[in-house]
Formats: C-alpha cells, sequence, structure tokens
C-alpha cells in the first residue's frame, strides 16, 4: 500500500475532529442542528487551515443517511454511510468540486451550473463548493449572480477562498461567511503530539515547539513539515535536526546578539554575524527570532513575572529575564522597531548578512543618548551635577594695560563643587569689551586661555582685551574655554557690548541667558537657514546646538543628542559657514544645551503667542461677547501670525 502523506491521512472526518476552528464549528453545528440553514457559504482564510475540510464535512452533514439508513440532517454524520464515505473518497455524485484556479471561465461556471437544474441522484442535496472563488473572472462571477442569490432549495452553494478582497461585494451579499483564523502555536503543537503518538514517532518538545512556529497558523504546513523532519531525522525528531531542516537560528546566537547591544558592544555583533554566515544561517530568520526574544522582553518589563502567552516552558526564560532587566523599556522598543523594519531592508542589500550587519550597527548608532552620557559618568571621580539657571554676574579680568573704563559682563556663575575646593581669587581688573561666555561646571581655577593671544599684534591705543586670568565657565561637561575671534571686522561685534539681563522665560522653557556667543551663532544659523543652505539632519544639528568655544579656525558644539553629532554632518555645516565666511572646522561635545537657536525661536514663539493672546483678551469687542452672551475663547485656538 502507497504512503499517504500526514496532511491527509489524519484531515478531520467530522466536526469533532477539527482543530483551532471552534467559533465556525459552533455556528455550523447549531444551524444543523435547528435546520437553520443557509443557501450560499463562503469559508476565508489563509492556506491550510481546514477551508476545504469543513466543506467536505458540510456536505456529509447535508447527505448522511446514518448507521441505520434512516439518518436525517446531523451535525454529527456517521462517516460509514454509503454518502459520507462516498464524499471523503471524492466518488459522491452530488457533490462537486470545481478549482476556479484553473476553471475560472464563464463556460466553466455556465457548465456547473446547467446541472443545478437536475435534482439530486443519491443524496438529499447538491453541493457546488467552489475552491480559490476569487479567481472567476468578472464575466464567471456576474454569470452566477442569479442561480447565488435564488438557488432550488435542494442546492447549497460553498464558496472558499484565501483572498476575499478580490470577491465582487455583489457575491459576498449573497453568501454567510466564515473566516477560518490562523491557529496559535500551542493549537499546533498539541495536535502534531497526537499525531506523532498514533504514528509512533519520538519527538522531543523543542522541535515541535520549531515546526509550529513554523507552519505560521497552518495546520497543513505543520503536518508536511512534519512529514519532512521525520524522513530528515530517520524517523525521530530532535531539536538539532529540525533547526538545521528549517535553517532556523540558535538561540543562543540570538541571545548573543541583544546583550552585546545592550552592552553596546560593536565587535561581538560583527563576530556573531560572521559566525551566522560561516554556518549558513538565515539572516532574515535571526532577526525574526530577535523581535520574538525583545517582545517577551518587553512583556516582562512592563509585566514582571508574566508566563508566556503560548503557555509553553521555554528554557532560555531565565536568560531572558535577565537581559529584560540589563537593558532599559525604551531601548528594548527601539530594537524591537529596527529589527521588525530591518527584515523588509535584507532583500535590498547586496548581501543579506552585509544587511543584517547594518541593521544592527544601526541598533548602536541609534543608541539613547542618555546611555552615553551614564557611561561616561561611571567613568568620573564624582557624579555630575545638575547645571544650576544662568545668572548675571560682573567678573573682572586683568589685562596688561589698564584703560579708564571698566564695564560688567554677563557670564554664568560657576557651580559649587560637592566638597569644598579652595580657589584661587580672580585678579580685579577692567575690560573693554567681554569676553565669549564659556562653559560653566568648572572652577574659575581651570580656564585656559589661548596661548597665541599675547603674541598677537594689537592696535597702539588698545592693548590685548584679556591675559590668562581665572573666568567661571558655563555648566558643561567639557573642559573647553570660549576664545573669540580675533577678526576685527566680526560681525556682531561692538567694543563696548550693553549688559543684558536674561529673558524673561516663558512657560515650560528654561530662561536663556543672551550672549555674544549666542547671538552670533542664531545670526549665522538663521542666515544658512533661510539660504537654504542647510537642511535634514544638518539642520537640525544647527538649530539644536550650543556654540561655546570659538577660535580663528576651529569652534566647538554642544549638543544634547548623540545621534546629531554625525561626521557627515559637522563636515556638511562647515562647507556651508564657508558660504558665509567662516573658513572653520567643527568639533561637536554631548551636553547639556543652554542657548540654541532652537530655544531662541521657541522663546520667540511663545512671546508672540502671549502678545496675541493679551491682545485678544483686551480688545473690546472680545470683552463685550465675553460679558454679555457668555462667549469664551477656546484654549488652543488662537494663533500668532507674524506681520
Amino acid at each position: 500500500m502507497s504512503y499517504v502523506v500526514l496532511a491527509r491521512k489524519y484531515r478531520p472526518r467530522n466536526f469533532t475532529e477539527m482543530v483551532g476552528q471552534g467559533h465556525v464549528v459552533q455556528a455550523l453545528s447549531n444551524a444543523l442542528t435547528t435546520q437553520r440553514l443557509h443557501h450560499a457559504y463562503l469559508f476565508t482564510g489563509t492556506r491550510g487551515v481546514g477551508k476545504t475540510t469543513v466543506s467536505r464535512i458540510l456536505a456529509k452533514s447535508l447527505n448522511c443517511l446514518g448507521t441505520d439508513g434512516q439518518g436525517g440532517i446531523t451535525a454529527e454524520p456517521c462517516g460509514v454511510c454509503q454518502a459520507c464515505t462516498d464524499i471523503d473518497s471524492g466518488r459522491f455524485v452530488d457533490y462537486t468540486e470545481l478549482d476556479a484556479a484553473s476553471n475560472r471561465g464563464v463556460d466553466e461556471v455556465q457548465a456547473l451550473l446547467e446541472q443545478a437544474v437536475y435534482k439530486p441522484v443519491q443524496g438529499r442535496f447538491k453541493v457546488f463548493m467552489i475552491d480559490e472563488v476569487h479567481m472567476l473572472t468578472n464575466t464567471a462571477f456576474n454569470a452566477m449572480l442569479k442561480t447565488l442569490e435564488e438557488p432550488p432549495e435542494y442546492l447549497k452553494f460553498v464558496l472558499a477562498t484565501t483572498d476575499p478582497q478580490k470577491v465582487p461585494v455583489t457575491v459576498l451579499s449573497r453568501c454567510l461567511q466564515f473566516n477560518l483564523r490562523p491557529m496559535a502555536p500551542e493549537t499546533v503543537q498539541e495536535h502534531l503530539v497526537q499525531v506523532l503518538q498514533a504514528e509512533q514517532v519520538p519527538a522531543d518538545a523543542q522541535s515541535l515547539r520549531l515546526i509550529s512556529r513554523a507552519a505560521r497558523g497552518s495546520m497543513r504546513d505543520a503536518l508536511s513539515l512534519t512529514d519532512q523532519a521525520i524522513a530528515f531525522g530517520g524517523g525521530q525528531l530532535q531539536e538539532a535536526t529540525v533547526r538545521q531542516m528549517l535553517g532556523a537560528v540558535d538561540r543562543s546566537y540570538v541571545l548573543r546578539l541583544i546583550d552585546a547591544l545592550a552592552r553596546a558592544d560593536g565587535a561581538t555583533v560583527v563576530d556573531t554575524v560572521d559566525t551566522l554566515r560561516l554556518n549558513g544561517l538565515n539572516a532574515a530568520t535571526t532577526l525574526e527570532d530577535m523581535t520574538g526574544v525583545l517582545q517577551r522582553m518587553a512583556v516582562l518589563q512592563a509585566v514582571p513575572g508574566r508566563a508566556p502567552a503560548d503557555g509553553l516552558e521555554d528554557p532560555d526564560e531565565v536568560e531572558i529575564e535577565r537581559l529584560s532587566t540589563s537593558l532599559p523599556a525604551d531601548e528594548t522598543q527601539l530594537l524591537y522597531s529596527l529589527c521588525l523594519h530591518g527584515r523588509a531592508e535584507l532583500g535590498l542589500a547586496p548581501d543579506e548578512y552585509a544587511g543584517l550587519t547594518m541593521v544592527l550597527l544601526r541598533l548602536l548608532a541609534f543608541k539613547p543618548a542618555g546611555a552615553a552620557v551614564a557611561a561616561v559618568e561611571k567613568k568620573t571621580l564624582k557624579p555630575a551635577e545638575a547645571a544650576p539657571p544662568a545668572v548675571v554676574a560682573a567678573v573682572p579680568v586683568a589685562r596688561a594695560a589698564p584703560i579708564a573704563a571698566p564695564v560688567s559682563v554677563p557670564v554664568a556663575a560657576p557651580v559649587a563643587p560637592a566638597a569644598p575646593v579652595a580657589a584661587p581669587a580672580p585678579r580685579p581688573a577692567t575690560v573693554p569689551a567681554a569676553p565669549a561666555p564659556v562653559s560653566a561646571t568648572e572652577p574659575a581655577s581651570q580656564a585656559v586661555a589661548s596661548p597665541e593671544m599675547d603674541d598677537a599684534p594689537w592696535p597702539e591705543d588698545d592693548g590685548p582685551p584679556w591675559e590668562a586670568s581665572p573666568v567661571p565657565v558655563s555648566a558643561a561637561p567639557s573642559r573647553t574655554v570660549a576664545i573669540p575671534v580675533r577678526d576685527a571686522g566680526e560681525p556682531g561685534r561692538a567694543d563696548q557690548p550693553q549688559v543684558r539681563a536674561p529673558a524673561a522665560p516663558p512657560s515650560g522653557l528654561a530662561p536663556i541667558a543672551p550672549s555674544e556667543e549666542g547671538d552670533f551663532w542664531f545670526d549665522s544659523v538663521m542666515q544658512l537657514v533661510r539660504a537654504e543652505a542647510i537642511s535634514a539632519l544638518v539642520r537640525e544639528l544647527g538649530l539644536q546646538s550650543q556654540l561655546v568655544a570659538r577660535d580663528t579656525d576651529r569652534w566647538v558644539l554642544r549638543v544634547e543628542r548623540e545621534s546629531l553629532n554625525q561626521g557627515n554632518s559637522r563636515e556638511r555645516l562647515a562647507t556651508a559657514l564657508q558660504t558665509i565666511g567662516h573658513q572653520v572646522s567643527l568639533v561637536v561635545e554631548i551636553g547639556t544645551v543652554l542657548d540654541s537657536p532652537s530655544r531662541r525661536l521657541a522663546l520667540e514663539a511663545e512671546r508672540l503667542q502671549r502678545e496675541a493672546e493679551e491682545h485678544i483678551m483686551g480688545d473690546p469687542f472680545v470683552q463685550t461677547m465675553m460679558r454679555d452672551f457668555g462667549g469664551k475663547i477656546v484654549p488652543g485656538t488662537l494663533k500668532a501670525i507674524r506681520a
């Protein structure tokens, strides 16, 4: 006797043997029991979920004669009468299956409908089953509409399709539709256990777990893979052989990759990908397994101790729990999203392993800036302190030759250190021009002056405006000191700068202490933006950065996000600055930004919005409407418009 594949050998013969489609079984069983029968049924669902099987069981239920030959319509066909056995064997004359994929024209449909005028020969009902009905042409659909709407009482239509969106609505409205769902992995695994016990084939739980997940909700695919695994494993199913057959990635590689990403260990990531390449393991499967592990980690982070959704024991659960505690929740979500979208990019890459490497390195490139800052803080001798609000303080600076009119300049007050530290007192002197503000987290004793200042020539009536002296610096982890440009024609520079108070902060924004460096950087960036010389990430780098140090050929910018600190962005911004006369190189550091063009624009927008709201609220007509008619201004509906 020839071998019968498992998918055909264990095809359900009645509703009680159906697996994973309880909602369809219950509806059809109740309809058959009460004999509230529709004339047309439409079964939809992915491949291998039981559409054709349900159709045959329904045909047997309608035509079953019972073991004694006296039965009627039933939800439990006997399976032994002539009608049941003939339908199972495919030779029942009153049950017709039409494959619409190969018989999709109007002639084939008309030939089928011509049989509708004849009453059943053997059974109680004629049943026309049209599989893959969405493949029919529009003419064929139109030819069957009238018969489908009002068939003879002895005729039942059963339509099956994997793509109901392609079925005309005129057909859908004439049918009772049932959607057969993809089966859960645990449901497939439980059924495979029963099948393999009946076949007396030894199998371990992990091999069946791999097959049930690879089937992706299709029981027929699961049984076909089981057939293949039995042949591949020599009559038994083991995890190693099944994993090799499926090309599945060992979970240890996935856990190693996630652990390396959590530690920002790029070398381990690249080495692991090379190992996957040497072993011929699938790159797409690697990302798929990573999304599964990351999803489990996210669940454990949100609901600690939550059991797996499939209810199956996972041998790697301990390691997954460890990773969920070592990786922040936001990074877990970021890794999940990038792995999920990275699968679509593998087909575009010249090599799928190169694409896999780029996806994983992207996870490191877009690692949240907070993680990098935390790593830097761990290496410091004392924890970083929060930057205090900027204040205005007059700081005297020593110079080589005294002049007549001392002035005060706005600078940020230094932060008090964690422990008392003796700092040398600043030397009193006067200065004709304000030095650029510099960073504020360091004591005044750590300020550094440019060694080039003393050697440069100066006008006879005015000596060098400053010399090396302690100067408080602004809040930042950097040790760089602001060095003003010595070019006399610097835009916006005045010989006698005026002292300005910090701008009043709008709601939700920190105050800004206007400074010469901030004004200069704001004017330069806005000039580039108006000229459309910068765009995209380069524009964001300019808008969200703070100019903290400036020399004739080197400027230091500070940003808060690591993602803005890209080499190509710095080079493109430096190139754009050359177009407005600044031949400089840029250095970008990570730290707290107190004054940036974007913050100034936000302050200006809120100021304009506040003035617009005050203008409207002070309008006599508006006050009259609110007083006499109970009018109200809906919050958020007032928008400031620049004149």
